[in-house]
C-alpha cells in the first residue's frame, strides 16, 4: 500500500513566501539588484600529488603534470575571465586524499569544481612462436622428453591516445544527494538557508530542492564535459568523448557543485607523454578547458536572461 506523504513543511514554505511579500513589498522607484553572477569561484584540482604518483611514463609522473596544467589553468582563467576567483585543492607537491579535497572544496563553496588529471593503458601484451625445445616428464617411474613449441612472450606500449572528461554517473545521483544534504548551508544563498533551516530534513520541500539541485548539477556538469571535449577536438586532440562513471572518481559526488575530471591524455603513450610534459601541450591544455568554461559560462548567463531569474546558479 503506498502511503500518503504529508506536506505541512511545503505549506509552511509557501506561507513564509507569501508572508515575505505582503512584509516587504516592491518599491516601484527602488533599484532592484541585478542577477549573481553565474560563476564566482572555481576550484580546481591537481591529481594526486606528494607520496601518490598516480599514473607514470618512462620518466615523468600524473601528479606533476597535472599540478603544471592546474597552474597553468588558474591563470588562464584570470586571463580569459578577470571576474572569477580560482581556489586551488594544492599548488605544491603535497598528498591530501579526496575527502580531504573535497571538504576543502565544499568550504571554498566553489560554483566549479575541475580535476586534472592524465590517463594509462596498461602495456599489450604478445606472444612469439619462436621454435621447438625439449620437455622432460616423467610416467610410472620412467623418464621421457618430447619436442613443444616454444614462445617469446614480450610487450609493447598501449597506443591509445587523446582526452576523456567525466562526470558522476547518473546512476549514482542518490550519492551526490547525500553531499548535498551534507553540505546545504554551501549552497543556499543566506535568505534561502535561513527559510529552510527550521525544516525537517526528510520535509518533502527540502526532499524536492535535493533533488532539482542534484538533477541540475548532473546537467551542468554534463554541459561542460562535453563543451571540453569539444574544445579539445577543435585543437587537433584525439576525444574519447564525455563519459559517465561511478568508480574511481569519488571526489565529483562529494562535491556540492558541478563537477568534471579531464583526463588530459595517455601517459602510457610516448608521444603523449612528450606532449604532455611540454610547456606547449600543457599550454594548450590549459587554454582549451578555460574557453570551455568560459562557453558555460555564457551559457549560464544566456539561460538566466531568457529564464529572468535573479538566483544564483551554482
Amino acid at each position: 500500500m503506498i502511503k500518503k506523504i504529508a506536506v505541512p513543511g511545503l505549506i509552511s514554505f509557501w506561507c513564509i513566501l507569501i508572508f515575505a511579500s505582503f512584509a516587504y513589498p516592491i518599491q516601484k522607484n527602488a533599484q532592484q539588484p541585478g542577477p549573481k553572477p553565474v560563476l564566482k569561484r572555481i576550484v580546481i584540482d591537481p591529481g594526486h600529488g606528494g607520496s601518490d604518483f598516480g599514473a607514470s611514463g618512462k620518466y615523468s609522473h600524473e601528479k606533476d603534470i597535472a599540478l603544471a596544467v592546474a597552474l597553468k589553468l588558474e591563470k588562464e582563467i584570470h586571463k580569459q575571465m578577470p571576474d572569477i576567483d580560482v581556489y586551488m585543492t594544492r599548488t605544491t607537491d603535497v598528498y591530501d586524499n579526496v575527502k580531504v579535497k573535497a571538504i576543502k572544496a565544499n568550504q571554498a563553496k566553489g560554483d566549479l569544481f575541475i580535476s586534472i588529471h592524465c590517463n594509462y593503458g596498461d602495456p599489450i601484451r604478445h606472444s612469439e612462436f619462436i621454435g621447438y625445445k625439449t620437455q622432460t616428464y616423467h610416467r610410472k617411474g620412467k623418464k621421457y622428453t618430447r619436442k613443444v613449441k616454444a614462445y617469446k612472450t614480450y610487450t609493447t606500449p598501449n597506443p591509445a591516445k587523446g582526452t576523456e572528461t567525466y562526470i558522476w554517473g547518473v546512476d549514482k545521483n542518490d550519492d551526490k544527494e547525500k553531499a548535498l544534504r551534507e553540505n546545504e548551508s554551501l549552497y543556499m544563498d543566506s535568505t534561502l538557508a535561513n527559510e529552510m533551516k527550521d525544516f525537517d530534513p526528510n520535509d518533502p520541500a527540502k526532499i524536492v530542492l535535493y533533488s532539482l539541485k542534484t538533477q541540475q548539477y548532473a546537467e551542468r556538469s554534463q554541459s561542460l564535459a562535453l563543451t571540453v571535449e569539444d574544445e579539445f577536438t577543435k585543437m587537433g586532440r584525439v576525444s574519447r568523448e564525455a563519459k559517465q562513471r561511478g568508480k574511481g572518481i569519488w571526489v565529483l559526488q562529494a562535491v556540492a557543485m558541478p563537477a568534471i575530471l579531464v583526463e588530459t591524455g595517455f601517459l602510457s603513450n610516448p608521444e603523449e607523454e612528450d606532449y604532455l610534459n611540454s610547456q606547449t601541450g600543457q599550454q594548450e591544455i590549459a587554454e582549451a578547458i578555460a574557453r570551455a568554461v568560459k562557453r558555460y559560462k555564457f551559457s549560464l548567463e544566456n539561460k538566466m536572461q531568457v529564464n529572468g531569474t535573479a538566483q544564483n546558479p551554482k
